[in-house]
């Protein structure tokens, strides 16, 4: 099975690290500090997992998921991730990335932006509208009554079936969200993004890190997705 490259070992790029070595799929993990302080997390893993350098990853296959906080984005060298289709998992949090005057006027999405950088990737925005400890939680095999659906964005429509493709063997149904430019659809605040995967969607938000999730289904998703309102970047707090 051709390998993932995960750039980004943080809670999501572990989680599903997790799942596509369950799933029988190779991993090569990187992230900023090197191989050497991903010892624990690759044998945790097991045979399928490999630690690597950014580069390394980033050649490992044809496609890679890149998960690192946004303003790292551009630490990674703009040509390396050409021809490749790149799950993005960016989001912006003024709180922890300083504000970005282009985000914060809703002149483009923050795919958008993490696309202007890799101009020859493929880029899906994906896996960014779910806590990282839901993933685990609410992946099930293809057929299961309580399967649960993310959403996918692109430009590509190749790019686009072929994460379609990885997310269904990681567990999860996908609903097309369209272009970048409408990932706005499930980013921070908006109808789609991660309050909407709680068991009990009245959780207070200081308890949502540790909260069981409740499945969605495509149908529940993509009803999430259209009466979704732009949030205006500018006005929110995290």
């Amino acid at each position: 099975m051709p390998t993932l490259g995960i750039i980004g070992s943080g809670n999501i790029g572990a989680a599903v690290a997790r799942l596509a070595v369950a799933a029988g799929i190779p991993v090569v993990v990187a992230n900023s500090r090197g191989p050497e302080s991903l010892t624990g997390l690759i044998a945790e893993l097991g045979p399928l997992a490999t630690a690597g350098t950014v580069e390394q990853a980033a050649r490992a296959g044809d496609l890679v998921l890149l998960s690192v906080p946004l303003t790292a984005h551009t630490a990674i060298p703009a040509g390396l991730l050409d021809d490749t289709i790149v799950l993005d998992t960016s989001n912006y949090y003024p709180y922890r990335d300083g504000r970005i005057a282009e985000l914060d006027q809703d002149k483009i999405t923050t795919s958008e932006l993490v696309h202007r950088h890799f101009r020859g990737a493929r880029l899906v925005k994906a896996f960014n509208n779910i806590l990282a400890h839901h993933i685990p939680q609410l992946a099930r095999p293809a057929g299961a009554a309580d399967r649960t659906a993310l959403p996918i964005a692109g430009d590509d429509a190749a790019a686009k079936s072929a994460a379609a493709t990885l997310i269904d063997q990681l567990g999860y149904d996908t609903v097309d969200a369209g272009p970048l430019a409408q990932s706005w659809r499930f980013e921070p605040e908006a109808a789609a993004y991660t309050r909407l995967y709680l068991a009990d969607p009245a959780t207070p938000g200081e308890q949502m890190m540790q909260a069981p999730a409740g499945p969605v289904a495509a149908a529940g998703l993509r009803r999430a997705l259209d009466a979704a309102e732009r949030v205006h970047v500018a006005g929110r707090a995290f």
